[in-house]
């Protein structure tokens, strides 16, 4: 739906203050007048929002079953939600990557802080992954690979989404390759080191570049020091470590494919000498392991998928940091990050400064950072700056 005339006009519940939604990226369901009309629109159709008085606010994508009910595209609302609509605005998304970045390895599209809500496009050279993770960017996926195609004519296009944002949508799982071919792991730069990204059986998009400062910070930590990388994926910390001169580096992950891919990349670096993997759960390594190191980087999955479980997440988080802080050599560095949008700033600090007195040593935070500028953050929305990184001097 594409035309004034054709979208459903939907209006806010009297008791929703204007105020507290113009502008804002998302609307929830209790915001929003419901009726058997309203209900009964397909979720992923674009609608016009209104004030209760019909004053309008905006083009939105609507959802009515999720508690997400709507999502701003544009303000103006006689504006075509087309192809010309998400060429413009993976153009402008581009043109920041390009003024960020010399090689084309980054994220391209950053959901809401790109003003396209829900949608995830990573870049990989001439390869492009595209998570359409909510109805409305699933309803427009094909103008999306239009529009894609028409900006940067990409060899190869996936569609993957196979994650929970998807689930609370509604949406199957998505998984294939519309453009092109891809038959196994895709080569990426960063920082001057080559790694490779499992794109359709690795998890997310294949690679995660949100960390691509912090794994800078971390290399110039590492010179003349044993390191110990946990939940380390396909070796990004690990080997940025070795690049910065690490002694010997232990990279410790659960998933044999995923070292397998970290072993390709030291041994394409030159690194393999100074790189072990261990396939290994990290809470159970680190019980049993004996070792100190100058520098341990723990960097684990979300914790807190959902808001319910953010009280085991504070103490999933406290116990890393206690066990972390245990294999860091006197004088060393305790490295660790959240990426649970559920997890504020001050929480991950609190649980992670209890996890290290607990632990029995002294902490001066020395270093706190978030996702790269190819992550932008949306001003009224704190989800969008979902990623922390913590440094710690300990004694």
């Amino acid at each position: 739906m594409t035309s004034e005339e054709n979208e459903p006009k939907i209006f806010l519940a009297r008791s929703t203050k204007p105020s507290a939604v113009r502008g804002r990226p998302w609307v929830f369901s209790n915001q929003i007048q419901f009726s058997a009309d309203v209900r009964a629109i397909a979720p992923g159709t674009v609608v016009r929002l209104a004030e209760a008085d019909g004053r309008l606010l905006g083009l939105y994508h609507f959802n009515p079953h999720s508690l997400i009910a709507a999502r701003l595209l544009t303000r103006n609302h006689s504006r075509s939600i087309d192809f010309r609509y998400f060429k413009e605005r993976i153009e402008k998304a581009l043109a920041l990557r390009e003024r960020l970045f010399d090689r084309p390895f980054y994220r391209l599209v950053h959901g809401e802080g790109d003003f396209l809500p829900g949608l995830i496009v990573d870049r990989y050279g001439d390869t492009l992954v595209v998570q359409p993770n909510t109805a409305g960017m699933d309803a427009h996926k094909d103008l999306i690979i239009e529009a894609l195609q028409s900006v940067l004519s990409p060899a190869n296009i996936a569609l993957i989404s196979t994650g929970p944002a998807r689930v609370l949508e509604g949406l199957e799982p998505l998984s294939e390759v519309p453009v092109g071919a891809i038959d196994g792991p895709v080569q990426l730069e960063e920082n001057g080191l080559t790694y490779f990204g499992d794109i359709t059986g690795g998890q997310k998009t294949g690679w995660f570049f949100d960390h691509r400062l912090n794994r800078a910070f971390v290399s110039r930590l590492s010179k003349g020091q044993d390191v110990l990388d946990l939940y380390t994926y396909a070796g990004a910390f690990a080997l940025a470590a070795a690049q910065g001169g690490a002694t010997s580096v232990t990279a410790v992950d659960r998933s044999e494919s995923a070292l397998t891919l970290a072993n390709k990349a030291a041994e394409a670096n030159g690194l393999a000498d100074r790189v072990t993997t261990q396939t290994a759960e990290v809470f159970e390594y680190l019980q049993n392991d004996t070792r100190h190191y100058g520098v341990v980087v723990a960097d684990p999955p979300a914790f807190a998928k959902t808001r319910k479980d953010v009280p085991s997440a504070m103490k999933g988080y406290e116990k890393l940091a206690r066990l972390a802080v245990q294999r860091v050599a006197p004088d060393g560095l305790l490295c660790i990050a959240s990426c649970s949008h559920h997890i504020t700033a001050e929480s991950f600090q609190e649980a992670t400064s209890a996890g290290i007195r607990t632990g029995g040593r002294a902490a001066r935070l020395i270093h706190s950072a978030a996702a790269g500028p190819d992550h932008p953050v949306h001003p009224l929305l704190p989800q969008t700056a979902y990623l922390k990184f913590l440094v710690y001097a300990l004694d």
